[in-house]
């Protein structure tokens, strides 16, 4: 694969001069064109370490705007980003739409390293891939494409590179321990790196890879190379836009479905409700602090129909938890700022540090319930996002995440009592909204869309609990003992 790029390209210096002022502008033009428009592109600039990356980097810099481009540098995780899915530290740099982001190290960096050191094998390597390519297709379909360049030389040319460069005192502290400890092992990265851009150049993503021995030719290929691909990017997104125009199609729900099936008259007396609730808050807190000492950290999700007890289960769950190591987040329609990125990166960012616990009232299981039946969201969006979810939970629980996800249920007969209860009590008036009622003028779609989100993103690792809530103290006594019981197994 790499042959291609061992042929000695160069480009003279008269030529190169007389086509960098038009590149320039070329770049600038379409730089404009992107903060028109509603994608948020990612550069990759890889390659073997000492080949010339961060010269590509500051170069591009240097040619663009600076303030419509963003520049990361990615080396050890820090202690924060060890606490979290390894991907955190991605998602995060995400650029806003209208913005670019340039990454130096990227999400392929550990598994190519990690392989070639043997840390992992080839089946967990191709796995890593095969995530890698999902993700980046995610992120195409989002509004973020992923142009990616491999900087590339020959063996002798390199090794000569690197001896030049640590005789000269200028270029010396390029020269890293880690670049000398990787040099040793170049025939043993070029396969691995080959197998690398072979599993996941595709047609949202593929990779360019560039001869880097002349430094002329290289900066003029990657620049021409990032012109041509932002404006295959916007061409498509206005392509995708134009398919986007759909009418919305609210579903019906099976007459014999896994939320109907639920007994839903299930009652508790007061007496036993309390004393039920004190002995599972007593434990809850016993297994919260260990937790807080342990390597876990723990995501509560609640979803079901306004009014179902959502916000009162949550109370009783905190009311056991020290406020330092909890955080309850109420999800509604995005910021300005989350809806420039996509829709997992506003769950992604606020993920919990191990010992600490993040509980969501309503979560990313709105692309799927409200952005599907209100028509928010595409119907190739909605319907990806099961798996894209799927894959966010699973990475969830590989970092040490517990994640429990519960669907408390009620009647609409039942919904409409509470709606009228919160109209008439003072104190409860702010909870009833116009988009209350409206939504519940659609209550066969939504539990419609409730079954085929249960169906399609209950797994092993994030099951979802389906919790009768029509006796609001019933729900909250089988939330405080279905959270205690998952924790105690994951704790022992």
């Amino acid at each position: 694969m790499f042959e291609a790029a061992e042929v000695g390209s160069a480009l003279d210096k008269a030529t190169y001069k007389q086509e960098l002022p038009g590149l320039r502008s070329e770049l600038l033009r379409v730089q404009r064109d992107i903060a028109a428009s509603g994608l948020g592109p990612v550069v990759i600039v890889g390659g073997v370490e000492g080949v010339g990356k961060g010269e590509v980097m500051n170069t591009l810099l240097e040619w663009m705007d600076a303030r419509g481009v963003e520049a990361h540098a990615f080396g050890d995780p820090t202690t924060e980003e060890q606490e979290r899915p390894r991907y955190w530290r991605f998602w995060r740099v995400l650029p806003p739409r209208g913005k670019m982001a340039v990454l130096l190290g990227s999400w392929y960096t550990d598994p190519i390293v990690d392989r070639v050191f043997g840390r992992i094998d080839e089946v967990s390597y191709e796995r890593e891939m095969r995530r890698i390519r999902d993700f980046e297709r995610m992120l195409a379909f989002e509004g973020v494409p992923v142009i990616k360049f491999w900087l590339h030389v020959a063996k002798a040319e390199y090794e000569k590179r690197l001896r030049k460069a640590r005789k000269d005192p200028e270029k010396q502290w390029r020269i890293s321990k880690r670049t000398l400890k990787f040099a040793k092992r170049y025939d043993d990265f070029r396969p691995v790196s080959e197998e690398a851009l072979r599993l996941t150049s595709t047609g949202v993503a593929p990779w360019h890879i560039v001869e880097a021995q002349d430094e002329r030719y290289r900066d003029y290929t990657v620049a021409t190379t990032l012109v041509r691909g932002l404006r295959e990017a916007l061409e498509e997104a206005g392509a995708r836009r134009a398919g986007e125009e759909q009418q919305v199609v609210l579903p019906d729900p099976p007459t014999v479905n896994v939320i109907r099936q639920l007994d839903l008259t299930q009652q508790i007396p007061r007496k036993e409700y309390v004393r039920k609730r004190n002995r599972s808050q007593a434990r809850l807190g016993r297994l919260v602090r260990e937790l807080h000492a342990s390597e876990h950290s723990m995501i509560l999700v609640f979803e079901g129909p306004d009014a179902a007890g959502k916000g009162g289960t949550i109370r009783r769950l905190t009311a056991v938890m020290d406020a330092r190591f909890y955080r309850v987040r109420s999800v509604s329609a995005p910021t300005d700022e989350e809806a420039a990125h996509p829709y997992l990166w506003r769950f992604w960012r606020d993920l919990p540090r191990r010992g600490h616990v993040t509980i969501y009232d309503r979560s990313w299981y709105g692309r799927v319930l409200v952005e599907r039946i209100e028509g928010f969201a595409a119907r190739d969006d909605w319907q990806r996002a099961y798996a894209e979810i799927n894959e966010f939970e699973a990475q969830l629980g590989e970092a040490g995440t517990i994640v429990l996800k519960f669907w408390l249920a009620i009647s609409p007969e039942e919904q409409l009592r509470r709606f009228e209860d919160r109209e008439t009590t003072p104190y409860k008036q702010y909870k009833l909204t116009r988009e209350d009622w409206r939504n519940r003028k659609k209550w066969d779609a939504y539990e419609a869309a409730a079954c085929d989100m249960i169906e399609r993103t209950s797994t092993d690792q994030a099951p979802w609990i389906l919790v009768p809530a029509e006796d609001k103290r019933l729900a909250r006594v089988e939330v405080l003992r279905a959270v205690s019981k998952r924790l105690s197994r994951e704790l022992t």
